[in-house]
């Protein structure tokens, strides 16, 4: 098919906090031998790209990207490589994510359970362009085919958002009928952790604030709500609706509050799930010793997953069990929807359609 030689794609511009993207015309690459060109139809809007965007970590995105971010896109193959004809057809759907190639050799890619730490990686909106942009080039050996019965402007999100969600529920080790603690429940990680935790058997109690957000999480799954803005000790809560403290708490929320009160909601044994990712470098995960020991507690990270866990993040859609709460915009909404998640007032996840 005859492709456009220029394209809308929303380009970063200035640095830190005052940095904003301007939607402008650039080139539109033709893919390498291992690649394919996917015209991107949906992107969601991930917090990780707000902190790329406005410099809020310590890596920053690199030249390579051409200040394109985006890592969450869904839309159709356009062009295939001349090595790679016999994984893609034109016509095929394909999700790009977080980690857009990896090495395939080193132990990670080797072992046949974690590629995400491959040293070699490269990722969408990070160290190369995203998919804030029309037309998106992809490593056509990690791209993720669609299935059926997932819509691109679901899809899109679940290509970060929803996967994170679904491993960290695995990673808290939490059996189907023991509880699970959500803070910032009604966010747009924290709506999909209820739904896949509620989905794989766990009891949620999800935390948040107000009355809307309280509705939503009841109507997402949660067992329990606890509005953080009327409840003085959410801790003591928690142990009044469990006993003995939850089985296993996810920290969506990058925010200091968020990681200290964690381990106190947690029963002895309990696991952490470590998710978000502070701008401010002190703070720290977990407790003093004396609460980790006397309880035994567990605290682990988690970050996005694998090829195999993507495919099982969009089968619970597939099935209709997991579907993102979405705040629909187009890329000239990008700036603003950054300034919604600042304030807290993104409700669910934000989707850019992309793709006239």
């Amino acid at each position: 098919m005859d492709l456009p030689k220029t394209q809308k794609a929303a380009v970063k511009q200035g640095s830190g906090d005052s940095a904003t993207v301007v939607v402008n015309e650039v080139p539109v690459s033709e893919p390498g031998p291992d690649q394919i060109l996917v015209k991107i139809n949906y992107s969601g809007l991930c917090a990780s790209d707000k902190s790329l965007l406005h410099d809020e970590w310590a890596f920053k995105m690199t030249d390579a990207t051409a200040g394109i971010a985006g890592h969450e896109g869904a839309g159709v193959v356009v062009a295939v490589g001349s090595n790679v004809q016999d994984l893609w057809q034109v016509g095929n759907r394909a999700g790009i994510k977080w980690i857009a190639s990896v090495c395939k050799q080193c132990e990670f890619c080797t072992n046949g359970v974690d590629e995400c730490h491959c040293p070699k990686q490269l990722n969408s909106g990070f160290t190369i362009a995203g998919t804030f942009q029309e037309y998106a080039l992809s490593d056509a050996h990690y791209a993720t085919r669609l299935p059926d019965g997932v819509k691109d402007e679901e899809a899109g999100p679940i290509m970060c958002g929803g996967v994170t969600a679904y491993v960290a529920c695995k990673r808290s080790a939490v059996k189907p009928g023991q509880w699970i603690v959500i803070p910032g429940a009604g966010g747009g990680l924290g709506h999909f952790g209820v739904q896949y935790a509620r989905s794989m058997g766990m009891r949620v109690i999800a935390i948040d604030g107000g009355a809307a957000k309280r509705d939503l999480c009841l109507k997402l799954g949660a067992e329990k709500f606890i509005d953080f803005t009327t409840t003085k000790d959410i801790a003591a809560e928690v142990m009044k609706i469990t006993t003995y403290g939850t089985h296993g708490v996810v920290v969506f929320s990058a925010t200091r509050a968020g990681y200290e009160q964690a381990p106190h909601l947690l029963r002895p044994g309990g696991t952490m799930v470590c998710v978000g990712l502070p701008k401010d470098p002190t703070i720290i995960a977990g407790a003093d010793p004396i609460t980790m020991c006397m309880k035994k507690l567990n605290v682990v990270g988690s970050v996005v997953g694998t090829l195999k866990d993507v495919e099982e993040a969009l089968d619970f859609t597939a099935r209709g069990l997991v579907h993102p709460i979405l705040t629909h915009g187009g890329l000239e909404d990008i700036n603003r929807f950054c300034e919604d998640m600042n304030a807290g007032k993104l409700v669910g996840r934000a989707v850019i359609k992309i793709a006239a």
